[in-house]
């Protein structure tokens, strides 16, 4: 008798990188998207050393990941005048056994997505598909409710249920109805990409200002002959009053001439903010947005990933990456356990705490709280860094953060495979 598939609500980063992990493991399964066609859409995102190895465990390589983006070379927090507050090599320059990259989201999503057409089959994805709601049965199975296009509700069965549907998923709305609304704390992001010559190393990550008044600005792409790439920036700036902020909707673009009177003193003999920004083609405009923790990311034979689970600020560049060590950890699981609910269980019991405490982390700046800290000791104008805030606690600091996130070097390095090559389930 063939196995009942796992039912995945998502076809975003998260439920793909779930669909792939199965596939790789043996276990059959088919993911719900609901729009009609994947596009490659977004700006920049980071994938931490963590969830680069779990990629290359996937069997993608390092030229895959090259042509969606480029490794990072430093992480850097600079002042309100220019000066450094805190500078680290990252990837492999910093130790690790894995690079870490900045992606064009788009482009890798969309790697991703045809990576899994090609290994498990075109069926393997239904577009125009989405989960609505589910029902678990007696003999332990779980059926979902998929609306079609036209409005019309089926009904699949499958072993398990995955809700990687994103912040405004519906499985976990079923499972906690009477959870808060999203929550935002007044912090708006204007997003773009700029066409020009990156700064510092050629491949930086750079927070530059204080926490709410704030750019963050990296390359998503290697240079041309021209020495030009795609950089990716985000202004940001936080509203006293959130209540009153006169917005007519979210993710929606904007003139540039709407915000960037914002950032006109961000001008610097080795950077001039305006006209990168002003040398965007398009800019959005979106609030910087996260759910309150849940107890549990499970309900029976239902478990919840990625943003559906953990959605959260993205002050510590690990969003997406993280949705990719959830996928890994239910792989990991079911190998463990079966594909059965008790599976859903161990990977709830791993990640469910930890992770919650990483949202409340972001929440209060996350690795960006040296900026907040300058900016309470000293307005974030300074000439001497180590006069504002000692070396050693800039570095305990980032040490403390990089332990929470889950990619400590020594810790990373030495940890054996989330999931052995070749390790599959019986059958």
């Amino acid at each position: 008798m063939a196995q009942s598939p796992v039912l995945i609500a998502g076809g975003g980063i998260g439920g793909l990188a779930t669909a792939l992990t199965l596939h790789q493991i043996g276990v059959p399964c088919v993911v719900f998207e609901s729009v009609p066609e994947l596009r490659p859409l977004g700006v920049g995102i980071n994938l931490q050393p963590n969830a680069v190895r779990e990629l290359l465990d996937l069997g993608f390589d390092r030229a895959q990941l090259d042509a969606v983006g480029v490794p990072a070379r430093e992480w850097a927090l600079v002042g309100l005048n220019g000066n450094d507050i805190y500078a680290e090599p990252r990837g492999e320059l910093a130790g690790y056994k894995w690079p870490q990259y900045a992606v064009h989201r788009g482009k890798f999503h969309m790697m991703l997505y045809h990576a899994l057409i090609d290994r498990a089959g075109p069926g393997s994805v239904q577009l125009g598909a989405r989960v609505t709601g589910y029902e678990t049965n007696a003999d332990g199975s779980v059926t979902a409710m998929i609306e079609n296009p036209d409005g019309h509700i089926r009904q699949e069965t499958g072993a398990l249920l995955i809700g990687a549907d994103g912040i405004h998923s519906a499985i976990r709305a079923q499972m906690y109805p009477d959870q808060p609304p999203i929550h935002w704390g007044g912090a708006l992001m204007w997003r773009g990409t700029t066409r020009c010559k990156p700064i510092r190393t050629g491949s930086s990550f750079v927070g530059l200002g204080t926490h709410r008044h704030r750019m963050v600005i990296y390359p998503i792409s290697h240079p041309d002959a021209n020495g030009e790439c795609d950089v990716n920036w985000i202004a940001e700036i936080t509203v006293d009053d959130p209540a009153n902020w006169p917005q007519s909707g979210w993710f929606r673009q904007v003139d540039i001439d709407d915000f960037v009177h914002h950032f006109n003193s961000f001008t610097y003999g080795w950077l001039d903010v305006p006209a990168m920004i002003r040398g965007a083609d398009i800019a959005f405009e979106n609030p910087m947005i996260d759910r309150d923790p849940i107890p549990s990311w499970r309900d029976g034979p239902v478990a919840l990933m990625g943003d559906a689970a953990h959605a959260m600020y993205p002050t510590g560049s690990n969003g997406a990456s993280q949705a990719v060590i959830d996928a890994r950890t239910l792989g990991a699981s079911m190998l463990e356990h079966g594909v059965t609910a008790q599976a859903l269980t161990a990977y709830d019991t791993r990640l469910c705490g930890p992770v919650s405490d990483l949202i409340l982390r972001n929440r209060g700046a996350g690795p960006f709280g040296l900026l907040d800290m300058v900016d309470e000791r000293c307005g974030g104008v300074f000439d001497t860094i180590d006069e504002v805030i000692p070396a050693r606690e800039r570095a305990d600091f980032m040490a403390g953060y990089k332990a929470a996130a889950g990619f400590a070097i020594d810790t990373l390095n030495a940890a054996p495979p989330t999931i052995a090559a070749g390790a599959r389930l019986p059958g």
